[in-house]
């Protein structure tokens, strides 16, 4: 029996949802989600958590798990690195983003204002507001 399989039936047997055994292990509904459908497999500490949790060996819990499928599957820190990165570089644009808008606001929000002060001083200028008098 694989991983997933094994893994399946346990939390079954218990009566689990995923979100539960989620809950259980500190991790999101989709990543149990992810180790049940084969797309990826728990780290280290988690597979200790998990035959811990269930009560059973780290050898009957991963007995038959093809070695191959785990490196290609397992998160590794170069994914996390690059990601933090992006998240990083969104971070910089969005304060770019709303230091230019809050610029834009203040420069329109001046201009209205200098339009309200030469109203004030200078009504009956025509060429100033368009006036036909």
């Amino acid at each position: 029996m694989k991983f997933q399989e094994k893994l399946i039936s346990l939390r079954k047997q218990k009566g689990l949802s995923q979100e539960e055994l989620g809950l259980e292990l500190h991790v999101s509904r989709q990543t149990v989600s992810k180790w049940e459908s084969g797309q990826s497999y728990p780290d280290f500490q988690r597979l200790v958590l998990l035959s811990d949790y269930f009560g059973i060996s780290l050898d009957a819990l991963v007995k038959d798990v093809d070695l191959q499928d785990v490196g290609k599957n397992t998160w590794t820190d170069e994914p996390a690195a690059s990601l933090y990165g992006d998240v990083q570089q969104i971070k910089k644009m969005s304060k770019r983003l709303v230091s230019l808008l809050s610029y834009g606001i203040l420069a329109l929000a001046a201009l209205v204002l200098l339009g309200f002060f030469l109203h004030l001083l200078f009504p009956d200028i025509p060429w100033l507001w368009g006036n036909s008098r």
